[in-house]
């Protein structure tokens, strides 16, 4: 929303905060897209990248929407989250994030070249 866009980024939270935001969301959406589909033609129709797609939505669910009650995560927390998330999808993939961004903070996870094969 514009009041979220004018509350975050450099000097107030963290550089990436937007693009973290927009490339999560953009890849939950379509990973919960991705469940309909597999409601009509099974899991093993789609391709490896709609699988990671469709696997980043349920760890998105879990881990970053499910904050426990008690959790107190920080800005600072919620954002290596995203990114630690974000891992489990190839850099180029990743098309709502600066060359920069991706070079500062991206780390692709192994377990995900692994899933691939």
């Amino acid at each position: 929303s514009r009041l979220m866009n004018l509350g975050i980024g450099p000097k107030r939270t963290r550089e990436d905060h937007k693009q973290v935001s927009d490339q999560m969301y953009a890849g939950y959406a379509e990973g919960r897209d991705l469940r309909g589909l597999v409601a009509i033609v099974g899991e093993e129709a789609l391709s490896a990248r709609d699988k990671r797609l469709l696997n980043f939505a349920g760890k998105y669910e879990d881990r970053f929407v499910r904050q426990g009650r008690n959790e107190d995560r920080s800005i600072q927390e919620t954002l290596d989250l995203g990114w630690n998330l974000l891992g489990s999808i190839p850099e180029n993939e990743l098309t709502r994030m600066s060359p920069e961004m991706k070079k500062k903070y991206y780390k692709f996870k192994e377990e995900a070249k692994k899933e691939e094969k």
